[in-house]
């Protein structure tokens, strides 16, 4: 926060000595000049005129010096301006200042007049500083404040906007949109009528079927424990009945 305060300082400084120098450069009255000198609204015409009636020290002289001008402008300027659209900014309002002090000496100062070449030199000078140092001076300078956690000109952040309860209209499109949706999500077919009385009678043709008869070789092993069953029975039957008769013959002998 020191340091910040001390780098604004010292541009805010050096911006108003650059004005002080400006405005004595450009407001000093010139009478020896005051019938030679005509107002310009028409870009180009001072600039054709340097490079035809002027030497060519004069003419780098007033092209130069109008140049250099502009130059502090985008040295310092862009300390004060937002770092979104800063070249933008720095050259519009380099052209506004510019502007009104060719107002200023055309309508207050004597032997002096407005020209449109001057804003236009002006105005270049102020992107030749910027491009040349401005801008790096000025990303230095961002870059620090924002590691350091100072906000500079260049924190402007849009507040954010509360977040507004949707309306009728929105709700009713939020609930068709999601009725479409149900409807065309894919869904399992109930079974038909049909399907249902031929899975009927799948299940009753299944219970009705009889079962499979027993093999040739069962037949035969069922024959032949009937014959043993029966054999066993009978010499069971004969055994008892001579049982019975030696019993008679022996109480008859007595």
């Amino acid at each position: 926060m020191l340091v910040r305060g001390a780098v604004l300082t010292v541009v805010l400084l050096g911006l108003v000595a650059f004005s002080v120098l400006l405005a004595k450069v450009t407001l000093t009255p010139s009478p020896a000049s005051e019938d030679l000198v005509t107002a310009n609204l028409r870009p180009g015409r001072s600039l054709r005129q340097y490079a035809e009636d002027y030497t060519f020290l004069a003419a780098c002289k007033q092209a130069g010096g109008n140049l250099l001008l502009g130059v502090p402008f985008g040295l310092l300027l862009p300390f004060f301006v937002p770092r979104r659209l800063r070249m933008i900014r720095t050259t519009l309002l380099t052209a506004v200042a510019m502007a009104v002090v060719e107002l200023i000496q055309g309508a207050l100062v004597e032997g002096r007049a407005f020209d449109v070449d001057d804003v236009i030199l002006n105005t270049a000078g102020a992107l030749l500083g910027y491009f040349v140092l401005g801008r790096r001076i000025s990303h230095r300078y961002y870059t620090y404040t924002d590691a350091s956690g100072s906000p500079g000109p260049s924190a402007e952040k849009p507040e954010a906007e509360p977040k507004r309860a949707p309306g009728p209209a929105a709700r009713t499109k939020a609930a068709a949109t999601k009725a479409a949706a149900t409807k065309a999500a894919p869904t399992k077919a109930a079974p038909t009528k049909a399907a249902r009385a031929k899975a009927a009678r799948t299940k009753a043709g299944q219970r009705d079927r009889p079962k499979p008869a027993a093999s040739a070789p069962a037949k035969k092993r069922g024959a032949r424990t009937g014959r043993t069953d029966g054999a066993a029975s009978g010499g069971r039957r004969a055994t008892g009945s001579g049982a019975v008769r030696s019993l008679f013959d022996r109480l008859r002998g007595r």
